[in-house]
């Protein structure tokens, strides 16, 4: 027994020593050593990311390994390089939210959903044939609100070049520049003739919250505007809702028209401030793994409240109204809204960059899958356009018909 056990160490060690040898021959011993530039190192960080997180198990139907091998066969000479072949990479999703951010414009996307902006005031989407760029919703008190700028209007041109090959970002980055400064749009609105605007770009405070007591027949309704879900919201709308009530408000009007989305955390939880139980919004992964939100009991009000929604109402805007209305908590009155049922993370990149990635798609409480689809009211109301000095008073038709339903849940 014993020389056997022997017999086998001097056979294993001569199988070690014949695998030495053939490694030496083959000049595998040191293998060479592939080192990635830095350039290289943020599209492979791009691509991980997305491989990772993104919503679409098929990435669009494409081979995802084999985009990557391709990128990095790509000679990336210049950080410039290296962002034009994140962004081409990105473009084989087709995914206009899904997106490579280079310093300057990932800087400003974080400026504006903390509170400030430079530019004209517009929240722009990609139509589905990557064509023309759809405004969602102008900027209350922005330069583009004020020159009549609507949601559903199309930028065709961006001081004289078309728009149909930019990207989300790129449109973004022609229309901001410094105050003072103008910027031309070519508008496309339904069947009217095409024409241009000029507008003056400023540096424009997202304060998103506007609220007062108004006298409505017999009755003191707190009416508010909420413009955008910002850093700033959650805090604004508590307070505009802590004070209404110490006034004795009887009812509320909320209204979310021409609100284009932003912090879907904010979104949850102003839903929060209203609902005292019940779910507010179901989120859906690549895996089709539903997680759900739901509120809790720390809601400042159980008074009557109607929504004021409309075709600007979009993304974080629809989660609330989503959860209000299948939730029997609020009535909405006015249009159908926008149709975002994506959901975007933010990812740190190297250098300043950064990347925006859909990672799934919310449901609102009753399973609804509001994507392109939008939210229909409880009362359609279609109305014209508006100045300024109209919105939310006697000649606005969508307000009008809101406080006949509040005064409704009153009686």
């Amino acid at each position: 027994m014993r020389k056997t056990g022997r017999l086998r160490v001097v056979i294993l060690r001569g199988i070690c020593a014949i695998c030495i040898a053939t490694v030496l021959s083959l000049g595998l011993a040191n293998p060479p050593a592939f080192a990635f530039t830095e350039q290289q190192k943020l599209v492979m960080e791009v691509w991980r990311i997305v491989n990772r997180a993104y919503v679409d198990e098929t990435f669009n139907h494409q081979n995802w390994w084999f985009v990557r091998e391709k990128a990095l066969k790509r000679r990336l000479n210049t950080w410039e390089d290296t962002y034009q072949e994140a962004q081409a990479m990105l473009q084989k999703l087709e995914d206009p939210y899904t997106r490579f951010l280079p310093p300057e414009q990932y800087q400003s996307l974080q400026t504006n959903t903390s509170g400030e902006l430079l530019g004209v005031g517009l929240q722009i989407a990609k139509d589905d044939n990557n064509q023309h760029l759809r405004v969602i919703a102008p900027i209350a008190g922005s330069p583009a609100e004020r020159a009549g700028v609507s949601p559903k209007d199309e930028i065709v041109a961006i001081n004289g070049v078309a728009t149909q090959s930019f990207s989300l970002d790129e449109a973004a980055a022609r229309m901001r520049g410094p105050a003072g400064t103008i910027v031309t749009l070519k508008i496309e609105r339904g069947e009217e003739e095409s024409f241009e605007v000029n507008l003056t770009r400023e540096r424009i405070n997202l304060n998103p919250v506007f609220s007062e007591l108004r006298s409505e027949g017999n009755q003191s309704i707190g009416y508010i505007r909420l413009g955008q879900f910002n850093g700033n919201a959650v805090e604004d709308i508590r307070a505009a809702i802590a004070t209404l009530e110490r006034q004795d408000a009887a009812g509320y009007i909320l209204d979310l028209r021409n609100n284009p989305g932003g912090l879907l955390q904010a979104g949850i939880e102003i839903a929060r401030l209203w609902l005292d139980q019940g779910t507010i919004v179901y989120t859906v992964n690549r895996q089709g793994v539903l997680d759900s939100f739901e509120a809790g009991p720390g809601a400042l009000t159980q008074d009557p409240l109607v929504l004021l929604v409309n075709g600007g109402t979009a993304s974080a805007s629809e989660i609330l109204a989503g959860a209000l209305q299948d939730n029997g908590r609020a009535q909405l009155v006015g249009e159908t809204t926008f149709g975002k049922g994506l959901i975007q993370s933010l990812f740190d990149l190297p250098h300043g960059s950064g990347l925006a990635v859909t990672v799934a798609k919310y449901e609102t409480p009753d399973h609804h899958d509001i994507n392109k689809l939008g939210i229909t009211p409880d009362r359609v109301v279609e109305t014209a356009p508006l100045a300024r000095e109209q919105f939310a008073t006697s000649e606005d038709g969508q307000y009008v018909a809101a406080v006949e339903v509040l005064m409704q849940s009153l009686m």
